[in-house]
């Protein structure tokens, strides 16, 4: 035997217990694959968001809301208390959220807007803004930045528009199981992506929606800006049926170039009951001087 194959022999053989010895075995969470898989068409899941979204008219709801800002960037995390209170929304963009402090009830403030423009008053601080729906200049206080449109882009998920057209993906999520705790679930999702008509060879993506494959609800939702980054991600989870329709209960949206985080429980819902005008009129007293927001 030549010297070459010799010494090729001999690791060969040194392997096996090269590997014992060397290797490690820890334990991991348990993976299994989900027990029920819905299949659908791309055509059919659009059909569902825009009957989802259509019939959806108005919401009133009892919520509990809380907020975390700051993150990596900052170097902190801040959490707020949980504020109880009120959001009434009426299509087409109607929107008036009404949080009371802890304990004493009292208003700790109120907001309302028609989608274009929008009033808030915090009589805690005696102060009061306005501005349009739009951010012009970027407040270093991620919640200066918030908007009706982040409330109503997040609650209600939106169909798709005339404009729009949509693609479909798959992919798998790993979430808990619910009957094992230290068991895991490989999940099949479908991602619903919504896009602008295309322009020559390109196209930009609005919304993603991902849907889970178990039961084909949206467990989140991803808004995109024209520069095509996550402004707003919103997770859906705790769904229950009210006034025969499927809704969250939990709702957590995150804003990460805001840099905060809104977690919205709801304890009451009511849907599609006539709300009054004077549900979206808020009068910000006259000896308060108002802010103007850009």
């Amino acid at each position: 035997m030549s010297l070459r194959k010799a010494v090729a022999a001999g690791l060969i053989g040194l392997v096996p217990a090269l590997t014992g010895c060397l290797t490690h075995t820890r334990i991991v969470p348990r993976t299994h694959l989900a027990e029920l898989v819905i299949g659908t068409s791309l055509n059919a899941l659009v059909k569902q968001i825009n009957t989802r979204y259509d019939d959806l008219q108005t919401m009133k709801a009892t919520v509990e809301i809380s907020a975390t800002t700051g993150g990596g960037l900052q170097g902190k995390v801040t959490e707020s208390p949980n504020f109880s209170g009120y959001i009434f929304m009426r299509k087409p963009e109607d929107l008036r959220v009404i949080l009371l402090v802890p304990v004493l009830r009292n208003q700790a403030m109120d907001m309302v807007s028609d989608g274009k423009t929008w009033k808030l008053w915090i009589p805690p601080r005696n102060r009061a803004m306005e501005g349009t729906s739009q951010v012009t200049k970027p407040s270093k206080n991620g919640l200066e930045n918030l908007r009706p449109a982040v409330f109503f882009g997040s609650l209600f998920i939106r169909g798709l528009e005339p404009d729009e057209i949509a693609s479909l993906t798959s992919d798998i999520r790993v979430v808990p199981d619910p009957k094992k705790k230290k068991d895991l679930i490989e999940e099949p999702d479908y991602e619903l992506q919504i896009l602008s008509q295309p322009e020559g060879q390109t196209a930009h993506t609005h919304r993603v929606i991902h849907i889970s494959r178990t039961n084909l609800e949206p467990f989140q939702q991803d808004l995109y800006d024209p520069d095509g980054n996550i402004v707003t991600q919103a997770v859906y989870s705790n769904y229950q049926t009210f006034d025969g329709i499927s809704f969250p209960t939990k709702i957590v949206i995150t804003r990460p170039l805001d840099q905060y985080s809104l977690t919205v429980t709801i304890t009451k819902l009511a849907l599609n009951q006539p709300l009054a005008n004077d549900q979206f009129d808020m009068k910000i007293p006259d000896n308060v001087p108002v802010q103007k927001m850009n």
